[in-house]
């Protein structure tokens, strides 16, 4: 039975799922304005806590935050719908814009919203990043690790050097911070461990790895099969959200497989950047345009799109949804408590970074520097929800 509490947390899950823009770093931006702020759903330190385990874990960040956030508030079964609401209504445009591509390709119908839409989402990025700065950077080991992680994202923008800056700021943090051999019995949390969820969540790969390996490729289900096994296997490979989901499906889906075209691809993306939700959902298009591209009817191209969410989230929600019920537990290990003050000031080093990197594409204009002027002071001096800039950003896109 639902309760009040539920419902009203529900209804806030649908209107953060149409509004949220701006990618990893402007959700987290968002949800701490909305369930941390005006909610209280679970505290700011809770949260910072949250988003440091996604970042050590695969998956979409957002999406496993989110997922984390509602099993604190009402447990599993909260956590699945909310699973559902935030990844459904992006996912299907999605999968309706492959069965209507023809009307897709003139993406200039987006670009007057996104001038005004991508500042907003910046401003947000920059917000969420200030607020954490200051909330984790109280230590010198933060503030250097912190500028550290930022310089080195810059520098490499390589999808590997996300995992591994993380663990080397929890290394760190937790060798200085924990000097002693620590003491603590693990005993009583690696019992709560289930092994047979752990052989569950290789067992999916390897079987379904299997499966398309060894049925006949002219077989009507042999493309779907294998399609799940590639994006599930790449929720498992991906950290560091959609900025890179994209560069991976695109070498493997355009320029290996050719299972769709670098046009068909880029349009596609364009759509999912003008809508809200997670950055993950672009993958209903990729399922879909790959089966339409293969001949399959209108009922087979959803199926694509299904088959592709499905795939891309599994891993993280397993793994979130794994982890969260122990993490109590698990961060009260000397070492590992004390490695999460330098994952956290790693992540402020790659909001930073993000706010930089989101700033080019805009370019440098009295209008883009204005809005994202505008949006991060309203953010840090008023109540304004961020929706509300969103909806302005959406406006003024629609009528300049």
């Amino acid at each position: 039975m639902l309760s009040k509490r539920h419902l009203i947390f529900l209804s806030d899950v649908v209107w953060f799922t149409l509004t949220a823009f701006g990618g990893a770093q402007a959700h987290i931006g968002i949800m701490l304005k909305n369930f941390v702020f005006k909610r209280r759903y679970i505290t700011e330190t809770e949260l910072l806590e949250l988003n440091a385990l996604t970042q050590i874990l695969p998956g979409p960040s957002s999406t496993q935050t989110l997922v984390g956030i509602a099993y604190k508030v009402g447990g599993l079964p909260i956590a699945i719908t909310t699973f559902l609401i935030w990844m459904l209504p992006s996912a299907a445009i999605m999968c309706l814009a492959v069965i209507s591509y023809t009307t897709l390709g003139q993406k200039e119908k987006f670009e007057n919203v996104l001038n005004f839409i991508q500042p907003v989402a910046v401003g947000i990025v920059g917000f969420a990043a200030y607020r954490f700065g200051r909330a984790i950077l109280k230590t010198n080991t933060a503030i250097w690790l912190a500028g550290s992680s930022l310089v080195a994202t810059l520098i490499l923008k390589n999808a590997y050097a996300f995992p591994i800056i993380i663990l080397i700021g929890g290394i760190i943090s937790s060798a200085i911070d924990t000097p002693f051999e620590e003491t603590e019995i693990r005993s009583k949390l690696f019992s709560k461990v289930n092994p047979k969820k752990i052989a569950y969540f290789i067992g999916v790969l390897l079987f379904f790895a299997g499966l398309g390996a060894i049925i006949n490729r002219t077989s009507p289900f042999s493309l779907p099969i294998r399609l799940f096994e590639n994006f599930y296997r790449n929720g498992i490979m991906i950290f560091g959200g959609g900025q890179v989901l994209v560069p991976f499906m695109y070498t493997e889906f355009v320029e290996m497989k050719q299972y769709l075209t670098s046009d068909q691809f880029l349009s596609g993306y364009a759509l999912q950047q003008a809508l809200p939700g997670p950055t993950f959902s672009f993958t209903s298009f990729v399922g879909a345009m790959t089966l339409k591209n293969s001949g399959y009817s209108v009922l087979g191209q959803v199926l694509g799109g299904l088959i592709a969410v499905l795939g891309i989230n599994l891993p993280g929600l397993i793994l979130i949804l794994f982890i969260v019920p122990f993490w109590n537990d698990l961060k009260k290990i000397t070492r590992i408590k004390n490695s999460l003050s330098g994952i956290n000031a790693v992540s402020v080093g790659f909001m930073g970074a993000a706010f930089i990197l989101l700033m080019q594409p805009i370019g440098i204009s009295m209008i883009s520097v204005a809005v994202v002027t505008v949006t991060f002071l309203l953010l840090v001096f008023t109540k304004i929800r961020t929706p509300f800039l969103i909806l302005a950003g959406i406006l003024l896109g629609i009528f300049s």
